[in-house]
């Protein structure tokens, strides 16, 4: 079967992370404990199907406050297929240089905050523009993605350099570049990508050591609860206490 197929290279991808990423996702989780603990953001970017795993941090039951998603609805998958904002609009604009810029100025930034970047390839000209502009601001670049894979692939970017040549801190996803990986009868392509399953892998594999540092370190975390509990009679005021602490931190109070 197919969908055994599959299956069989999802948990091949997980159990390479574990053996293989354990001591950078560590780095990277002490760089964003540092950043929470100071009271600051993990900012978060991606691009395409890259921006799923920013959405699994926060707000989602489990996640806590501290990072800070930037999703640029343009370069998401959740607008039209085809017509206005598609997916052709979509490929035009995450190649296109300058771009990262303008999205790096709707917001504010601090050098104690961090960068975290999700991209499978990392050569797109937005991603790259939003890693040097972090670097300029003397914020930590960390980069989750296919990274060997994708050694020797030619950056789109005028500077020269894929987004992992520019990373602090690099997690390797340790999926295949052509993502989808199950044959199918009678077809060229391949079906069943992986590269969100293994995203949202690191990205709970990194998360929760990033709460297990800053649990040991004393720090509270604002998490966000489940309201689905029966009888949780705190849920909703655990809950508006979160939302509280996000929005004292993004108005810099």
């Amino acid at each position: 079967m197919l969908a055994k197929i599959w299956l069989d290279h999802a948990k091949g991808v997980m159990d390479k992370i574990e053996q293989t990423q354990m001591e950078n996702i560590q780095k990277a989780a002490l760089i964003m404990a540092d950043t929470i603990e100071a009271g600051r953001w993990v900012h978060t970017f991606g691009c395409g199907h890259a921006t799923l795993p920013i959405e699994e941090m926060y707000p989602r039951i489990g996640g806590f406050v501290g990072f800070h998603p930037m999703i640029e609805l343009p370069l998401t998958f959740f607008t039209n297929i085809v017509g206005g904002m598609s997916v052709h609009q979509f490929v035009f604009l995450e190649r296109v240089e300058g771009y990262g810029n303008e999205i790096m100025k709707g917001y504010n930034f601090d050098s104690k905050d961090c960068m975290w970047l999700f991209s499978h390839t990392g050569i797109n000209s937005v991603n790259i523009d939003v890693a040097l502009e972090a670097k300029k601001k003397g914020m930590k670049v960390i980069v989750y993605g296919s990274a060997k894979e994708a050694e020797g692939k030619q950056t789109r970017h005028s500077c020269g350099k894929t987004i992992f040549e520019l990373a602090d801190i690099i997690v390797d996803t340790c999926v295949p570049i052509q993502d989808a990986c199950v044959p199918l009868k009678n077809h060229f392509d391949k079906v069943g990508p992986i590269s969100t399953m293994a995203f949202v892998t690191a990205v709970w594999m990194t998360v929760t050591t990033v709460a297990e540092i800053l649990a040991d370190r004393g720090v509270k975390l604002y998490i966000h609860p489940s309201h689905n509990v029966p009888g949780d009679t705190t849920a909703k005021e655990r809950l508006s206490e979160a939302l509280y602490e996000y929005k004292r931190r993004i108005a810099g109070v």
